[in-house]
C-alpha cells in the first residue's frame, strides 16, 4: 500500500475504527467539535479511504487532527460501525511517530501536555495534581482559584482528601509505585513516545530560532502554549 497506511493498519485503533465509510456526515453531524472548529470528521475519514499517500500525510501534518475532543459521539451514531474519533487517534500516533505533529500549531502543543499532564505522571504520579495549577500559569482558573491555590493544604483536608499524606486522595505517591509507573511506560512504548515527541520538538525550534531547554518556562514552550492564530473556529 504504502508506509503511512501500512503503519495505520498496525494500529488496533484504526483496525476497530475503520470498516467502510459511505460518507453519509452524521459523524459530522453528531461532532461537537464540528459544530465549532473548522473540522469535519467524514473528510478525515473520506481522506484516509483513498490510500493516497500524499494526502494522508498533509493529515499528519495538519491541525485538523488535533482539534477532535474523543468523545465518542461518532462511534455511536454511525451506521456502519466506524469509528472517526479512533481513526483519528492513530493519525495522531503516526504523526508523534513520524515528527509531522511539529508542522502544525495544534500539533506542537504536544510538547507542551508532554511536560505537564505526561511529566506529572511519571514525578507525581498524578495527571494534574493541586501544586501543578500554579496560578500565574493559568489565568482562566480566576481569582477563586488563586485563593484556593494559597490555601491548598487547609481546603484540601475539608473535603476529606488527606494532601501529601501516606494514604486516601491526593497522597503522597511512594517511590516504589512510581519506578512501577516507569516501568510500564518504558514496556509500552511511552517512554519512547515521550522522546520523539521532545526530539522533533527540539528540531522544530532550531528551525523557527526559538530556545528551547529543559525547563517550561523557555521561549519555545511557552510559544507553543500560548500562541494562537485565531484561524481554527468557525466565524
Amino acid at each position: 500500500m504504502g508506509k503511512y497506511l501500512d503503519a495505520l493498519k498496525k494500529d488496533v485503533r484504526f483496525v476497530e475504527g475503520m470498516k467502510s465509510c459511505m460518507n453519509c456526515g452524521v459523524c459530522t453531524a453528531i461532532c461537537p467539535a464540528a459544530s465549532f472548529y473548522n473540522y469535519d470528521p467524514r473528510l478525515i475519514v473520506n481522506t484516509v479511504q483513498t490510500h493516497d499517500e500524499e494526502k494522508i500525510e498533509q493529515l499528519l501534518k495538519d491541525d485538523i487532527i488535533w482539534y477532535c475532543g474523543q468523545c465518542m459521539s461518532c462511534k455511536t451514531r454511525c451506521p456502519r460501525g466506524n469509528a472517526p474519533g479512533l481513526i483519528i487517534c492513530a493519525l495522531r500516533k503516526l504523526s508523534q511517530d513520524t515528527g509531522l505533529f511539529a508542522e502544525s500549531e495544534k500539533g506542537r502543543q504536544q510538547l507542551a501536555v508532554k511536560r505537564t499532564v505526561g511529566d506529572n505522571i511519571l514525578k507525581i504520579g498524578y495527571c494534574v495534581f493541586p501544586d501543578t495549577v500554579i496560578p500565574e500559569k493559568h489565568p482562566e482558573q480566576g481569582p477563586v482559584w488563586e485563593w484556593i491555590y494559597e490555601h491548598r493544604a487547609d481546603i484540601m483536608s475539608k473535603f476529606g482528601a488527606n494532601y501529601k499524606g501516606r494514604f486516601g486522595a491526593l497522597r503522597k505517591i511512594d517511590d516504589k509505585d512510581l519506578a512501577e509507573l516507569k516501568s510500564i511506560f518504558d514496556v509500552s512504548g511511552g517512554s519512547d513516545l515521550y522522546n520523539k515527541v521532545e526530539k522533533y520538538s527540539s528540531r522544530k525550534a532550531k528551525e523557527m530560532h526559538m530556545h528551547l531547554d529543559e525547563t517550561n518556562d523557555c521561549e519555545y514552550v511557552t510559544h507553543v502554549m500560548d500562541y494562537n492564530s485565531n484561524t481554527h473556529s468557525k466565524e
